[in-house]
């Protein structure tokens, strides 16, 4: 089948690489003259695990094309995705400007039957709005469906080849039986396809984020509430998580949620109930649980060091909001830093692959190393606020050795409290004891 993907970013390069992937002749569209030319080079923009190497093979095949002309794109694409940035309003509402604004180009361009897809995260009624901007220019037939994405960073390609379930909203049987044909490569082994109404779908990509974020602040609070009554919850998670109606995932506390889904869809969806005079209580409480939850680590470290940590050396290991990511946006690290900063303290920072975009966003603020011991060099102490695999099992003797003093304030729980404080480490975490030295 021939596609055309409008805009490469995480969500358009996964879904434009892996649709060629199955054999489909895919044109990817992006205004960035330079990010185009450098993914004509066969160069990933983004940090994405196994991604190059279904993107290498399919420009190789001349599955995978990449242009800055919209004409271009239309002209080639049956099927056309919208995979543009709604990012948060002032109001935190989500920004639909980008794709109305194309939707709107669409309608003076197409002279064919096309399938519009409304790819990207939006609120319920966008497929309403695309439908009436195209129109009032379009000359041809066309069907605007409403297909959100489920990906998530970190493993979007995997998701993508083997997803859970499709969403197809579309009121056109025709429509509906060429996005029943494209995906069915994908789901040979029986997972759904579910076509719903436009409307259910555009809701449902809300409302499963929003669960999901409830879900992981609901174990925060009972962290927090863990600490203060000197519970492990360790063992909660467990007791909780092997209870076949929660389930064993989004259950790990931490330093709160972030990335480019979770905090704008929260939002966006809170903002949906106000227009429509429905507040959503429990979504108010997770936004600002949420928000406290990322800097919930300071006042224990203020404290180690006495209410002072003016020229303190802190390490900081993690800056993406997630492990296997190189996104920033929204990560609980960086609100740590801006905190520490403030009160003084200097930081030098290490991720696997977030060093570029943190360096963009604090400059010279911060100092960069070359490795996760490197980051522990003269420091006073160190804080994890991501999970990477490589912190999982240090070198616990040159952990001891690097730091001026064996402590640990650990965002992501990621190592044994009892195994802490055997090797001697002072070991502060979420929801657990503290180990002392």
């Amino acid at each position: 089948m021939k596609i055309a993907v409008i805009g490469t970013g995480y969500v358009g390069l996964v879904t434009g690489t892996c649709l060629a992937e199955t054999g489909n002749d895919v044109i990817c569209v992006d205004i960035n003259e330079e990010k185009v030319e450098k993914m004509r080079q066969g160069i990933v923009p983004i940090y994405e695990p196994h991604l190059d190497i279904l993107f290498d093979r399919n420009i190789n095949a001349g599955r995978l094309r990449f242009t800055t002309s919209l004409d271009e794109g239309l002209a080639h694409g049956d099927i056309v995705f919208l995979a543009l940035p709604t990012p948060e309003d002032e109001d935190g509402s989500a920004d639909l400007s980008y794709v109305l604004n194309v939707s709107e180009e669409i309608g003076k361009k197409i002279t064919s039957y096309k399938v519009i897809v409304d790819k990207s995260t939006v609120p319920v009624g966008t497929a309403e709005r695309v439908t009436e901007v195209i129109a009032k220019n379009a000359t041809c037939e066309f069907d605007v469906v409403s297909n959100p994405e489920f990906l998530r960073e970190g493993f979007a390609v995997d998701d993508f080849l083997k997803p859970e379930r499709i969403i197809i909203g579309s009121s056109s049987e025709r429509a509906t039986t060429l996005m029943q044909k494209l995906y069915g490569p994908f789901v040979r082994s029986g997972n759904p396809v579910i076509v719903m109404d436009e409307k259910s779908a555009e809701l449902t990509k809300y409302a499963a984020n929003s669960f999901l974020a409830t879900k992981i602040t609901f174990m925060n609070e009972i962290a927090n509430y863990c600490e203060k009554v000197g519970a492990d919850v360790d063992k909660v998670r467990a007791g909780m998580g092997t209870d076949s109606r929660i389930g064993k995932r989004f259950l790990f506390p931490g330093i709160g949620y972030g990335g480019s889904c979770f905090p704008k869809d929260v939002k966006a969806l809170q903002k949906a109930g106000k227009d429509e005079s429905y507040d959503f209580k429990i979504l108010n409480s997770v936004i600002e649980v949420n928000r406290k939850q990322k800097t919930i680590l300071l006042p224990k470290i203020e404290a180690y060091f006495d209410g002072n940590l003016k020229d303190k050396n802190i390490a900081v290991w993690g800056l993406a909001f997630k492990p296997e990511t190189d996104d920033i946006r929204e990560a609980p690290s960086i609100d740590m830093m801006q905190a520490l900063l403030k009160k003084g303290a200097n930081l030098t920072v290490f991720d696997p692959e977030a060093m570029e975009n943190i360096k963009a966003k604090f400059g010279e603020t911060l100092t960069y190393a070359d490795s996760m011991y490197e980051a522990l060099e003269d420091a006073d102490a160190l804080l994890i606020c991501t999970e990477w695999s490589i912190f999982r099992t240090p070198n616990y003797s040159k952990l001891k050795e690097l730091l001026k003093q064996p402590v640990i304030f650990d965002g992501r729980n990621l190592y044994n409290v009892n195994d802490m404080e055997a090797e001697g480490f002072t070991y502060i975490s979420i929801g657990r004891k503290e180990a002392n030295t």
